[in-house]
């Protein structure tokens, strides 16, 4: 592979993992996000975890690095990252036990209370990526058989919204209702408030995953375009 498609397959596995890294981070942050219209469960304001954003990205970098490197490429990729979650995990909690400078900026509580993530956001979070990305990949490459690799747009937008669809469902009710009622770490939140916040940060999702589309196109036809150019210089030569 050449030097500038390496580097095309470097940038799209850094942005994968720095959005998932962020999500994790962000993830304990509920967001309020006031819209002009009035949603069925979620009503004018949109209530979602800070990581919507960060986490759509990843979908965004994991089917631009499906259409160009294949199934089993972007299957390494999302599995790998998976386990460097917990990589991400032991830095932070280390980091957290370690004794603090009296001069430090930020207190011990303080910086625990921001970075660590709860027991509920983990397993939250770890199983709704796990299942979800898995099947983003999964139906990304069933519809690119079926429509013969036509219709790039199709199987971004479909592999994305039921993609993220399960993973909000997953997140939301294992973070906020399960995980706390079973641990009896926290009250868990009341149906109807879960509902509001699957809508929420589903409506954003699927936003994203719209906007995301001509992106998707832009690089892969980056790529594409310069693998051509190269194949061009090396019959040349």
């Amino acid at each position: 592979m050449t030097d500038r498609l390496a580097t095309a397959q470097v940038a799209l596995v850094g942005l994968f993992v720095t959005a998932l890294v962020t999500a994790q981070l962000t993830a304990a942050k509920v967001l309020a996000i006031d819209i002009p219209i009035s949603l069925p469960l979620a009503g004018e304001t949109l209530f979602l975890p800070g990581a919507a954003l960060a986490y759509a990205i990843t979908f965004f970098a994991s089917d631009a690095y499906a259409e160009l490197y294949g199934r089993r490429a972007a299957q390494v990729l999302v599995n790998v990252a998976f386990f460097l979650n917990f990589v991400m995990l032991a830095l932070v909690w280390s980091t957290i036990a370690a004794p603090v400078a009296p001069t430090s900026p930020v207190g011990a509580e303080a910086f625990a209370g921001v970075l660590g993530p709860s027991t509920s956001i983990v397993v939250g979070s770890l199983a709704a990526y796990l299942v979800s990305q898995n099947w983003d990949v999964l139906v990304f490459h069933v519809l690119r058989e079926v429509t013969d690799g036509a219709h790039l747009w199709l199987r971004n937008l479909a592999s994305t919204a039921s993609s993220q669809l399960i993973d909000t469902v997953i997140f939301v009710t294992l973070a906020f209702y399960a995980v706390p009622a079973l641990l009896g770490t926290a009250d868990p939140l009341k149906p109807a408030v879960l509902g509001g916040l699957i809508v929420g940060q589903y409506v954003l999702k699927l936003l994203i995953a719209v906007a995301d589309t001509p992106f998707v196109y832009a690089v892969v036809g980056f790529v594409r375009q310069r693998e051509r150019d190269e194949q061009v210089v090396a019959s040349a030569d």
